[in-house]
């Protein structure tokens, strides 16, 4: 009887013995390391074309008076009523050099660089620079030729003026901004523009330097 017991407890023993051996391979089996998630690829970055003209507070980019020749000037056909002068036509006025102002009496910037403007046609108009205003309205009032004509007068404005209420012009030129001064050599071509207040000596020197241009 002993040895049965004995044999009884050993078998116990043993399966005990390989109960706890199993569990212990099982939990000392190394475990499989996850395997890391790849990384997101990073955004790319988009660029987006700059708004040609979309600061009106900055001038556009121009040629140098240097480097004569540009962008043939459109002509002031399609417009209305001419204050001071008669018609005029850029093929009329070939030889000559032109200040284009796309301005209108009601706009404060405009008011500011009058006086400029008057020096402008004082000190050139006999060395062969022609200013043409070109006059295009913003508000009701500013489409009555009557009203224009009694601010040229009060501000004694004496180059010509031409009403563009239809905005004729103004799209001719693609124009967007009051006031925008385009300057137009003595063969027809855009050398420079400028928009808005300032840079009065920039454009003083430029039309010095074209009409030297216009005599050679």
């Amino acid at each position: 009887m002993w040895n049965r017991t004995l044999s009884g407890l050993t078998i116990g023993a043993v399966a005990v013995t390989l109960v706890a051996l199993v569990g212990f391979l099982v939990l000392s089996r190394p475990r499989a390391t996850p395997t890391a998630a790849a990384p997101l690829p990073a955004a790319t970055a988009q660029t987006s074309a700059p708004v040609v003209g979309a600061t009106a507070a900055q001038p556009t980019a121009v040629p140098q008076p240097t480097a004569p020749g540009g962008p043939p000037a459109p002509g002031f056909e399609g417009g209305g009523e001419w204050l001071n002068s008669e018609p005029l036509t850029l093929a009329g006025l070939r030889g000559k050099v032109v200040l284009v102002d796309f301005w209108t009496y009601g706009c404060y910037n405009c008011q500011n660089t009058m006086p400029s403007v008057k020096q402008w046609w004082a000190k050139y108009k006999d060395q062969g620079l022609v200013i043409v205003g070109v006059h295009t309205p913003e508000f009701a009032r500013e489409h009555k030729l009557e009203n224009v004509q009694a601010y040229i007068e009060q501000e004694g404005i004496g180059w010509p003026i031409v009403q563009d209420n239809d905005y004729t012009i103004w799209r001719a030129y693609e124009n967007r901004y009051w006031p925008h001064f385009y300057l137009v050599d003595h063969t027809g071509a855009i050398i420079y523009d400028h928009i808005g207040e300032g840079g009065y000596d920039e454009t003083d020197q430029q039309i010095a330097a074209a009409l030297e241009r216009a005599k050679q």
